[in-house]
């Protein structure tokens, strides 16, 4: 029954990690049109919470590596409840940035931990699958955040929203704190790691850590930049959507979140780098779809979309946290430091590169070149760990 509450608080914690990150994001027209600022300036409100997660994620690696897993996750929950309060109280765009910021230095002592915590407590053939549960939690909640947002904002205004988010974060820290055991591998885990220098020290000398990063910023790029300016695409005619219809559009994370689950078995079944190439030919054709008139043919294409690129994290993140032999909650959090870069880049580059020029196409283009360029990262440099990789799991090969 505990392994049970364990896999439902793992779930949670990716609940409750990206419920608040992108809440903004359905009603960026809004804010867009409110503040009288242009889609990348509206992009900066979710962009400056991702690159708050970027800058604290190494040094919450450390800490995690120090004080515990549990611990850190539960701590991080609690104190998240402070900035999204002050974000209903907020008067104007600097107020919202700078709470917004905050809740992104919070956010990696939730998610980083709980990565290593998985496959430090699972055995490599069931961290996969318990992997799939946490990144299905995280589209849940990245779902559950801008859908709330956008429902409320169209008929009480988006502090009614952040007031809901307020109350759902404090009962996912409640259920975390109660239904996630103690790491059993901590105090083994503690004792090994390496001082905070010197792990971030290994993992940087580390060309297939390296890479793995460079492939976590590609992911995230391409999924903020996808649903930031998407919702200015749908916005103008001929859709014309409104807040809350374009909340709807964020349907599509549950889609994933239902499927991403199986990414443990095809990793398990075709091996890392070709569970890869599927990946991102699915959010590939997603993407070609999302050019179609058709607006039904537009959200099946960002769930395909979604469901590939989810799948993509599943195997980049488990990667990371298997081919780090030392301080596994340092590596994780360089990787979430490389990955939210990404997002941060994505949510404003697009803006400034291609949106005036080529609109959404021009961002469709870009988001399939970086999704190549990712796979053929992957390929190459996955390939070359597999036999590393068959040792540091006990004989099971990786790849």
């Amino acid at each position: 029954m505990i392994f049970d509450r364990a896999r439902a608080a793992v779930t949670i914690a990716g609940i409750c990690a990206f419920l608040d990150l992108y809440a903004p994001q359905a009603v960026l027209p809004q804010l867009s049109e409110t503040f009288h600022i242009s889609p990348a300036g509206a992009g900066t409100t979710v962009g400056i919470s991702t690159l708050a997660v970027a800058l604290a994620a190494p040094f919450v690696g450390i800490l995690a590596d120090r004080m515990g897993r549990k611990r850190t996750i539960v701590t991080a929950a609690l104190l998240l409840e402070i900035p999204t309060l002050m974000l209903i109280f907020a008067h104007g765009l600097d107020e919202i940035l700078i709470w917004r910021f905050v809740q992104g230095l919070l956010l990696p002592a939730i998610f980083s931990p709980m990565v290593a915590y998985v496959n430090e407590e699972w055995p490599p053939a069931q961290a996969a699958d318990v992997m799939g549960l946490y990144i299905a939690g995280s589209a849940l909640g990245g779902f559950a955040g801008r859908f709330v947002t956008a429902l409320l904002a169209e008929h009480f205004g988006w502090r009614a929203g952040f007031a809901v988010l307020t109350v759902i974060t404090l009962a996912c820290a409640a259920a975390i704190w109660a239904w996630l055991p103690a790491g059993r591998h901590q105090a083994k885990t503690a004792s090994a790691s390496l001082g905070g220098l010197e792990a971030l020290a290994l993992h940087l000398r580390n060309p297939v850590l390296l890479a793995t990063f460079a492939i976590g910023f590609a992911v995230l790029f391409s999924q903020v930049a996808t649903f930031t300016y998407v919702n200015f695409h749908l916005a103008q005619a001929p859709y014309s959507l409104g807040p809350s219809q374009l909340g709807m559009i964020f349907l599509v994370y549950p889609i994933g979140a239902a499927i991403t689950p199986a990414s443990g078995f095809l990793i398990r079944r075709f091996g890392r780098r070709q569970a890869t190439a599927l990946a991102v030919a699915t959010a590939c054709v997603g993407m070609i779809a999302s050019l179609l008139a058709s607006l039904p043919m537009i959200v099946l294409g960002l769930a395909l979309f979604v469901t590939g690129t989810f799948t993509m994290m599943s195997a980049a993140m488990g990667f990371v946290g298997q081919a780090a032999r030392q301080a596994k909650a340092t590596a994780i959090g360089c990787y979430v430091c490389s990955y939210y870069i990404g997002g941060s880049v994505g949510a404003v580059l697009p803006g400034l590169l291609v949106w005036h020029a080529a609109g959404w196409r021009g961002c469709v283009a870009l988001i399939v070149v970086t999704l190549c360029a990712a796979l053929s990262l992957a390929w190459r440099v996955w390939r070359e760990e597999a036999g590393r990789g068959a040792a540091q799991v006990g004989g099971q090969a990786i790849d």
